[in-house]
């Protein structure tokens, strides 16, 4: 139960914390700078029996089965550590009626050193970013933003059914502040994109992100009313070369991590892969596995 209150303590804090880390210092642009890919050709449709979810991937070796010598292809020194699926779900506090819960940590004990990979937005779409995160089976929770992703969503298809789990979630239909935005037009972005990803991607997505970490009790309760179960906010953001953090100097237990689908004219020259490898470096620096976020909820 301790875990679960410091869950709710957080979470309090989360809306203030969530903007601060969308860039300082070596960041991105902090308002989270869309649409220099929006113009990309689409790629393949969807069947009609597609599936939001990939199916869960096997146990070889590691979360995702990744070879063993995957690691070094893409600059890293050791392979990655997967935390497998755990036996029984942390206790996440339930959100009051009507509404859903926001969570920013997954509560789990100090012994746990497991976080968890999210990227947003779409923007990016590099073919060499998907066959890194196949090589290395990275589970990722993604959060698409239509008026971006939707250029090629067949892109974000292909890093779903890579035999790592990734799963597609919503980020809203064009990027808004929601806080500036009425309970109806809140309420239009988030179902908006629910609609949308349902009949492109065969699944109603369960998690929603809103943009900026920016929310307020109508977006608690439009989600509710689109069919979210859980608000997902963040307490580590990736930048170019570091992570910037919410509380202290360092990865906690249970951290939910905030990447983004950008390339160089965002990352001051940076790829998506060199952002992804420095921050896969710094996880394992701190002695930390990666869950599937998923699998916790």
């Amino acid at each position: 139960m301790r875990y679960a209150r410091r869950l709710v303590a957080g979470t309090l804090a989360a809306g203030a914390l969530a903007l601060s880390l969308t860039g300082c210092g070596e960041s991105v642009d902090p308002i989270e700078r869309l649409g220099r890919k929006a113009t990309q050709e689409p790629s393949q449709t969807p069947s009609a029996s597609a599936s939001a979810t990939a199916p869960a991937p096997d146990s070889a070796g590691a979360q995702g089965g990744a070879s063993d010598e995957a690691y070094k292809k893409w600059g890293l020194t050791a392979p990655v550590q997967y935390a497998p699926k755990p036996a029984q779900k942390p206790q996440i506090p339930k959100a009051a009626p009507g509404k859903v819960p926001v969570i920013d940590r997954i509560p789990l004990p100090a012994e746990e050193k497991i976080v968890f990979l999210t990227f947003d937005d779409g923007a990016e779409k590099d073919p060499e970013f998907l066959k890194m995160a196949a090589d290395l089976k990275l589970p990722i929770s993604m959060f698409l933003t239509d008026s971006v992703a939707s250029s090629d969503y067949g892109h974000f298809e292909k890093l779903r059914d890579n035999g790592s789990a990734s799963t597609v979630n919503n980020h809203t239909l064009t990027h808004p502040n929601l806080r500036t935005l009425s309970f109806e037009a809140q309420k239009k972005e988030i179902c908006g994109q629910q609609d949308k990803l349902e009949k492109r991607f065969g699944q109603r997505p369960p998690l929603f992100r809103p943009p900026f970490g920016n929310y307020n009790d109508d977006t608690l309760r439009a989600a509710s009313e689109c069919g979210v179960s859980s608000v997902l906010l963040w307490r580590v953001s990736m930048q170019i070369n570091n992570f910037q953090y919410a509380q202290g100097s360092a990865l906690q237990p249970g951290d939910i991590i905030l990447a983004h689908f950008r390339g160089p004219s965002e990352l001051k020259g940076a790829t998506e892969i060199q952002m992804t490898t420095r921050m896969l470096q710094r996880i394992q620096e701190q002695g930390y596995r990666i869950g599937r976020l998923e699998d916790y909820l």
